[in-house]
């Protein structure tokens, strides 16, 4: 109950950033056709416009330095405060063993390794850090341990899929933003600033895509991969998002994407008598998955100059796809296959996953039932 009370007072903080820059970006859109419209008339409205759009863009920066606990900013590094009995919004405390000193330790670890950038030198050595606590705790191969792992592992993967969403979020926002001004604009006044934020924030984003894999690895090391698979199929406003992201960000996500597709299809493999209870659930959480992030896997660049996946990995992947549809019912499979056939013939810009044998296997199956009712 104490833990609840403490996530609800750091809501509101959580929250209030990103919903004033909705908020603020809504109403600046708005204005911006109204004085782009009379710009077209009046000249001097120009002027006008471009002082809304500096400003507006100096407002989203400033928002950055007034609330901490936004997208985990630099700033953050310079203000820590140890409390073992209490959590700060930011590192796993809970009950139990997830309230023990490595727990918090390993919380730390990791939450640090998403806070500093990967050109730092510290990078590479707080990210050997946690995965040597994390390897540790499960060489001991005691109960306890293993929860600190899952834990752990399990409130980082969600947390970095939260600063994800967010990241990308703001890059579609800048991105708006920076088109609906025009090129001509910022290169007589100058936009180095603003594109540079653009692109820091890109890389960012690619950067907590590249440790969501790295997470899920680990969990599926430890044993806990169905925690990944679980969070990523939920992540649906986060697959929305990877339809408008830039190709190498989508790229990353594929790679995240094809290794938990595979991990739900070895769970489902290893699923035994005494396990059917799970089954409903487990059927679930395939149909989420492939509902949320088939889109992307059609979507996604899949050139010849940086491929994202292997000519094998590609047919691998198209197989675990078709294994993992025709477990569903026959009106799952319908939805999902409508949804892969719509993304798949309007992207001309790739020709993969390719499920055509068992979008014709279904409808075959499709009207024999027709003709057997």
């Amino acid at each position: 109950m104490k833990m609840e009370m403490d996530m609800m007072e750091n809501l509101p903080s959580t929250i209030s950033p990103l919903l004033l820059r909705s908020m603020a970006s809504s109403v600046f859109i708005y204005a911006d056709k109204l004085f782009f419209n009379l710009a077209e008339k009046f000249k001097p409205f120009e002027i006008i416009r471009y002082v809304l759009i500096t400003s507006f863009l100096f407002f989203l920066r400033l928002l950055s330095f007034l609330f901490l606990s936004d997208l985990p900013p630099k700033s953050q590094s310079h203000v820590y405060t140890f409390n073992p009995s209490k959590s700060n919004g930011r590192y796993l405390i809970g009950s139990g063993v997830s309230d023990s000193g490595i727990a918090r330790a390993l919380s730390q670890v990791l939450s640090i390794v998403n806070d500093i950038p990967v050109s730092s030198r510290k990078y590479a050595i707080v990210r050997s850090l946690a995965e040597g606590l994390i390897e540790e705790n499960r060489r001991e191969d005691a109960e306890g341990l293993r929860e600190v792992n899952r834990a752990v592992l399990s409130s980082a993967f969600s947390r970095t899929l939260s600063y994800l969403e967010a990241a990308m979020y703001w890059v579609k926002r800048a991105l708006r933003v920076v088109r609906s001004v025009g090129d001509g604009v910022w290169a007589r006044e100058g936009s180095g600033g603003v594109r540079e934020d653009v692109i820091r924030s890109g890389n960012s984003a690619e950067k907590l895509a590249a440790e969501l894999l790295w997470l899920a690895q680990k969990l599926v090391d430890c044993g806990f991969g169905e925690e990944a698979v679980e969070r990523w199929a939920s992540a649906s406003n986060l697959a929305s998002l990877s339809l408008l992201a830039e190709p190498r960000l989508q790229g990353s996500l594929v790679k995240v994407s094809t290794f938990l597709f595979k991990q739900a299809r070895d769970m489902e493999m290893a699923l035994d008598e005494t396990e059917e209870f799970y089954e409903e659930s487990r059927r679930q959480t395939k149909m989420k998955m492939l509902t949320s992030w088939l889109p992307l896997l059609c979507r996604a660049s899949n050139g010849t100059d940086m491929p994202v996946l292997s000519i094998n990995e590609k047919a691998e992947l198209e197989k675990v796809l078709e294994e993992t549809i025709e477990l569903l019912d026959h009106e799952e499979q319908e939805q999902v296959l409508s949804l892969w056939l719509h993304h798949f013939a309007y992207c001309s810009s790739s020709d993969w996953p390719n499920l055509h044998a068992l979008y014709c296997r279904w409808c075959t199956n499709s009207r024999k039932l027709l003709l057997l009712h």
